[in-house]
């Protein structure tokens, strides 16, 4: 069984007009809820084998708050703006010994691909209501990267900040 973990970028800073968008920061907010998923991956004992992140700004910082030392980490450029169908081939180019990866992305790619992805099931409706900045899919899957379709995985959590910091 393959895990795969979906994780939106935390809220980025528009404080600074003339920033470019991939050099943006992120706000204070961000930085919490990167913190309460920080303390739910560790909880949970979350620890993928290897991490793919967006070489933007905001996807490194949130990779960087959440804390996985121990694990394998790519920053990727071809992710940044990366649409569901970009995001899917970069898995589908990970060896079938990785077991569990987690994906460090941007909206509407992240979203649509944990859509796209999960097929069917009560966490879904959640899901494509609301995929809030922070916001983790866990999905899990049979087979190698390469055979991972729409539709194949299992979604077998869905995590947002704002639940978290409920918790508290």
């Amino acid at each position: 069984m393959k895990r795969l973990l979906l994780l939106r970028h935390a809220k980025s800073s528009w404080d600074e007009p003339g920033l470019a968008d991939h050099e943006r920061p992120l706000t204070a907010r961000g930085r919490r809820a990167s913190k309460l998923m920080a303390e739910h991956l560790e909880q949970e004992g979350i620890t993928p084998a290897l991490v793919l992140c967006s070489s933007s700004k905001r996807t490194r910082e949130t990779l960087e708050r959440i804390g996985l030392d121990e694990t394998e980490e790519r920053i990727e450029d071809d992710l940044y703006g990366a649409s569901a169908g970009d995001l899917l081939e970069a898995l589908h180019r990970l060896p079938d010994e990785v077991e569990s990866v987690m994906l460090i992305g941007h909206n509407p790619g992240i979203e649509d691909l944990a859509i796209q992805l999960a097929g069917s099931g009560p966490e879904i409706a959640r899901m494509r209501q609301k995929f809030p900045t922070a916001a983790l899919a866990t999905l899990d899957f049979e087979g190698g990267w390469r055979g991972l379709a729409p539709g194949g995985a299992a979604l077998v959590g869905f995590v947002k900040p704002k639940e978290l910091a409920r918790r508290e």
